[in-house]
């Protein structure tokens, strides 16, 4: 690491040796006055090589590990990289994502200060505010936690200049107003904050729902109990499963690394240059205001005065109203079968930063992608099933049997309840291709993640459960073994209080919800939270419950739209923001974090911002004018409440039942169950067969559940995702890795954080003040295609008839 001073490194001989793991911790506690704490200091008499073998009971499912760290005997690439002068030793972590971007020691200071919470909370509440209110308009826009990163940044430094320092005593607490300079874990500690409050809760799409759509108004009480237990019911089951996704070094997280870097480089104090490397000679942080500088003059380019570059599909602007040429060229609704984009946002949008996934991740979706988003996408539409002649290749509208968006008012009652007879008159619902398909991938991935984790984590899980109080930890866990933990009691207590507020929930209102109904999707998002966390925090992809919660609601109480959205947020958000918590924590232990000031952070923003954005949302419901109307004149249209209404009555309303039950339209989709078991089984033994092929790297879930963003997003999207992530993790990782362990995840913090800050100047400037780009070629010759404007289908039905099945 090329910020460790030399004072750090001892010689292996000067390592005490001692009987047990807890003496060897001691010079750790007793070092508490130091300034910091070193690898070295806390390393064991045990071999780490061995140590880490003892760990990692079955190797093979842990494929994060270096080929040659699996291979080598006496010099992994661990030791190689981690020995220095002789006989000197310093123990690293064994995965490289983690030593390019976590230091190896623990420097002593404050970080349950104060500042700390003024700064976060303020944060937190101007956040989640702003957050709430544009969440409601198209197009939407929101701050995320890297620009409170760089805020608060400012902010402390301002305030560690400013404010006097003189220590203070309340009811026996010392504190100080300004503790010193401003460090590194008060930074961290505010971004924690900011990062649970920031994003928009998703029982606020229940609460618009009821009041815009189906006129329904609970009071002020039942949205803050919804919002709270919804947002934080999930926060005590991750209590009891941080030795399964925390503690563990193979739990990678990769997700927290350029947030962890970002942070350090903003803190450094020694620079240690790199002359072999390109932008070696500058400092990391100067580095990344290089990149950050460039990245948001950039976006100006595609993002406001040359938009065409967003979507380079020339060949849909040669041929604008060829419906064919559309579905397969096109990149808004179409396949995108030649991706060029010179727009980060495109690349980024839907999906993430390619450059932090591992390239074997990214491979594993990209599989996905091509066999079913383009090949049998392809085979599928083009051959007439789900009389795909008359409805777009992609795209996530619903529609009737005469090629128009599905008018729900024409089905439902005075009540809200489903008009059987209407029903029956006017149409079943239909799907574009790759939504359909979609649906059934989606129940494939959920069967394949049950038996994946069954097949290659079976044995750590069990180990887990036995071994989690003698199992040896690795250099991060030793470094945190001196804060206090957490104790599950107040993991337990706080999910009991939320169980029970969930009930009063439930029950004392109108939901229609049955306590029975609440209790399995508690019971199913606690049990689906380890199997989605494992394959999240060594892939950075979380496998989403929306689509089966909906799915299994629609069958246990039909024709319920309120009791099913509840239902999806119970049973998905919940396993969501366990993961959320959990992958926080794993932040705090690579920032050494002390565990139960985590815990604070993460549950007093979180309740903060419930309040905020209720308090946000019913100003916004009461007093702007015509506010979820179509064409509400600021254009606060409230688009994702609205499609998460239109999802309450495909699934609660019309219910699965009459999309893929035997004799309808989807019905086949169902049999993407035990596709889903087979294809798992298969790629396992497989891979044992074939241990040497990349069949090694197979993730069934990955392969069959990657492409779950499309819709919205289309294959266009994936593939310059994808090329993107070959670049930087599998050719820059290997012919340049001094360079990718230097400035890779700073590079994309610099690159994201710039297209932010210059989405949200355009934003304020010009699209809040409805001041159009300036209109040339470059500007319009995308907008007339039949890709941009959703309209590309083969063929139209003609006035008076229809398609699709005589009977529904």
């Amino acid at each position: 690491m090329a910020l460790r001073p030399k004072s750090s490194i001892i010689t292996e001989n000067s390592v005490t040796s001692t009987s047990s793991e807890e003496s060897s911790l001691k010079g750790v506690k007793a070092k508490t006055d130091t300034a910091k704490v070193t690898s070295s200091e806390v390393r064991p008499d045990d071999s780490p090589v061995d140590e880490l073998r003892n760990r990692l009971s079955r190797p093979a499912w842990d494929l994060n590990l270096p080929d040659d760290f699996k291979t080598t005997s006496s010099s992994s690439l661990w030791e190689e990289e981690s020995r220095a002068n002789g006989g000197q030793i310093e123990e690293n972590s064994p995965y490289e994502e983690v030593r390019a971007a976590v230091p190896n020691w623990d420097e002593e200071m404050p970080a349950n200060t104060i500042r700390a919470w003024v700064l976060g909370m303020t944060l937190s509440i101007i956040g989640s505010g702003i957050n709430t209110l544009f969440s409601l308009r198209q197009p939407s826009i929101s701050i995320g936690a890297v620009v409170a990163q760089l805020v608060s940044f400012a902010l402390g430094k301002a305030w560690a200049r400013w404010l006097p320092s003189k220590q203070r005593t309340l009811f026996g607490i010392r504190w100080n107003l300004n503790p010193g300079p401003f460090n590194v874990k008060e930074h961290a500690v505010i971004i924690v904050m900011a990062s649970v409050s920031f994003s928009q809760a998703y029982a606020t799409d229940i609460i618009i729902a009821q009041d815009k759509f189906y006129g329904q108004n609970f009071g002020i009480g039942f949205q803050i109990l919804l919002m709270v237990t919804t947002q934080s019911i999930g926060y005590g089951i991750a209590g009891f499963l941080r030795k399964f996704l925390v503690y563990p070094a193979a739990m990678i997280w990769p997700g927290n690394l350029v947030s962890v870097t970002l942070t350090h480089v903003m803190h450094e104090k020694e620079v240690k240059p790199d002359p072999n490397v390109l932008g070696g000679k500058m400092s990391r942080f100067k580095w990344f205001g290089v990149i950050f500088l460039g990245a948001y003059l950039y976006y100006w380019i595609p993002g406001y005065l040359f938009q065409c570059l967003s979507m380079i599909t020339f060949v849909t602007w040669a041929y604008p109203q060829n419906p064919v040429v559309n579905q397969l060229f096109g990149g808004t609704t179409g396949l995108g079968l030649i991706p060029l984009t010179l727009d980060w946002t495109t690349i980024v949008g839907f999906l993430g930063n390619p450059m932090i996934p591992p390239w074997y991740a990214i491979a594993n979706s990209m599989v996905g992608v091509v066999i079913f988003y383009i090949i049998t996408t392809i085979g599928l539409h083009y051959s007439g099933a789900w009389y795909a002649r008359f409805l777009p290749i992609g795209d996530s509208l619903t529609y009737d049997n005469t090629g128009v968006e599905y008018n729900v008012s024409r089905v439902t009652t005075p009540r809200l309840t489903l008009d059987e007879a209407a029903y029956a008159e006017y149409s079943p619902l239909l799907l574009s291709t790759t939504f359909a398909l979609t649906y059934g991938l989606s129940f494939a991935t959920i069967a394949s993640l049950v038996v994946y984790i069954y097949l290659n984590f079976r044995h750590v899980i069990v180990a887990q459960f036995k071994n989690a109080k003698t199992e040896k930890p690795d250099i991060h866990m030793k470094l945190m073994q001196k804060y206090p933990e957490a104790p599950i009691w107040w993991y337990a207590g706080l999910f009991l209080v939320m169980l029970a507020l969930s009930y009063v929930t439930v029950l004392a209102y109108p939901t229609e919800f049955a306590w029975w109904a609440f209790t399995f999707a508690i019971v199913f998002s606690t049990v689906m939270t380890l199997p989605v966390g494992i394959v999240q925090a060594i892939t950075n992809h979380q496998i989403g419950l929306n689509v089966i919660t909906e799915f299994l609601m629609g069958y246990m109480q039909p024709g319920r739209p309120l009791a099913l959205m509840m239902f999806k947020t119970y049973g998905y958000i919940t396993a969501s923001h366990a993961l959320g918590f959990l992958g926080d924590l794993k932040y705090g232990h690579y920032m050494k974090i002390p565990p139960r000031t985590m815990f604070m952070v993460q549950v007093v923003g979180t309740i903060i911002s419930c309040f905020v954005q209720i308090f946000i949302l019913n100003f916004a419901l009461d007093n702007v004018e015509g506010i979820c109307e179509p064409q509400q004149a600021q254009r606060f249209t409230c688009p994702g409440a609205r499609v998460f209404y239109s999802a309450s009555v495909i699934w609660g309303l019309l219910g699965p039942q009459r999309m893929f039950s035997p004799g309808q339209i989807y019905s086949a989709l169902l049999f993407f169950f035990p596709i889903g078991v087979a294809f798992a089984v298969a790629l396992h033994f497989a891979a044992k067969r074939f241990p040497n092929t990349p069949l090694k790297y197979a993730m069934a879930p990955l392969i069959l559940g990657g492409g779950a963003s499309i819709p919205p997003a289309t294959p266009f999207n994936y593939l310059t995702w994808g090329a993107v992530g070959f670049i930087f993790q599998r050719f820059i990782r290997r012919r340049y890795f001094a360079w990718w362990a230097r400035l890779n995840y700073l590079t994309a913090s610099g690159l994201d954080t710039g297209l932010a800050v210059s989405t949200l100047t355009i934003f304020f400037i010009f699209t809040l003040n409805q001041i159009q780009a300036p209109q040339w070629w470059g500007n319009t010759v995308f907008k007339n295609t039949m890709d941009m404007t959703g309209t590309a289908v083969q063929d139209k039905v003609a006035s008076g008839n229809s398609f699709g099945p005589e009977n529904w």
